[in-house]
């Protein structure tokens, strides 16, 4: 395989005096505010306080930064134990994981609806397109750091899919001396084919909950194949990758709400509230 060799792109966004800001956080923090302004859209649409998810994006915020540091602490445990207390809640160094980001926020959004006694399940169907278009824009962080990449390019891969790729990215996945897969563009492509799907199927006035738990089926679908491909995963034991097993969880969990709910009757109203 020939391809142009370039330097990588620069980690570093902005430097002010002291203060350094990285790609990785301005691709972030644009991805959740892009997520918070379609749920906010959608929320002023569907007749809900227009500043519910302003509100709920403060708390959920910080506690999924929290709660996806303690996952991957959690799962790479042996990495911490033996070195200083404070390499713990060294974010800045890496490590954290979306699925600890996601129960985080799942359990902050159930309390926060609770308190605000507004319907759980509505705030995660308007929540759903949001936070998968939050996690296609997020993976491009990844790209810039130059990490949660697959295996090396074998050359009939490349011969047939990754020579067609736009040259900054070969670039940027050429590590080195050895070109990988960009699995966080294989994820960013699922999730935006995901945001295309929650869109459509909301036209089409499900069930409430259902928006969210199709979200939850879709995403672990693709995060179980992208997983397997990727060199950085966290392990439950042995060979077997935690996200992959998480991922057929939630897989199964969401189909069987899906039916479960449809069978026993037990939810009363439409995606945008009319009752049954």
């Amino acid at each position: 395989m020939l391809f142009n060799i370039s330097p990588p792109i620069d980690r570093i966004f902005l430097d002010i005096g002291p203060f350094t800001i990285y790609w990785y956080a301005v691709i972030i923090v644009t991805g959740v505010f892009l997520g918070l302004w379609i749920a906010t859209r959608e929320a002023d649409r569907l007749g809900l306080q227009k500043d519910l998810f302003t509100d709920l994006i403060i708390f959920a915020l910080p506690i999924a930064i929290i709660s996806a540091r303690i996952y991957y602490v959690v799962f790479e445990w042996q990495q911490y134990q033996d070195g200083p207390w404070w390499g713990v809640f060294a974010v800045w160094e890496g490590g954290i994981a979306i699925h600890g980001a996601l129960i985080g926020s799942v359990i902050t959004a159930y309390i926060f609806a609770c308190v605000k006694k507004v319907s759980f399940w509505q705030l995660a169907d308007i929540a759903a397109p949001g936070i998968i278009l939050g996690q296609a824009i997020g993976r491009w962080g990844n790209f810039v750091n130059q990490e949660a990449h697959g295996g090396p390019v074998s050359d009939a891969a490349y011969d047939n899919f990754i020579r067609f790729l736009p040259d900054f990215i070969e670039n940027q996945m050429y590590i080195g001396g050895v070109l990988y897969h960009p699995t966080f563009l294989y994820e960013s492509l699922w999730s935006t084919a995901g945001l295309i799907l929650l869109l459509v199927l909301r036209r089409y006035n499900p069930l409430r909950g259902e928006v969210f738990l199709s979200y939850v089926i879709w995403y672990s679908i693709g995060r179980y194949f992208i997983e397997g491909m990727r060199t950085d995963s966290l392990y439950i034991i042995g060979e077997l990758r935690t996200a992959q097993v998480i991922s057929i969880i939630l897989v199964v969990v969401g189909a069987a709400l899906i039916i479960y709910r449809r069978k026993a009757k037990v939810v009363n109203r439409r995606y945008n509230g009319k009752k049954i």
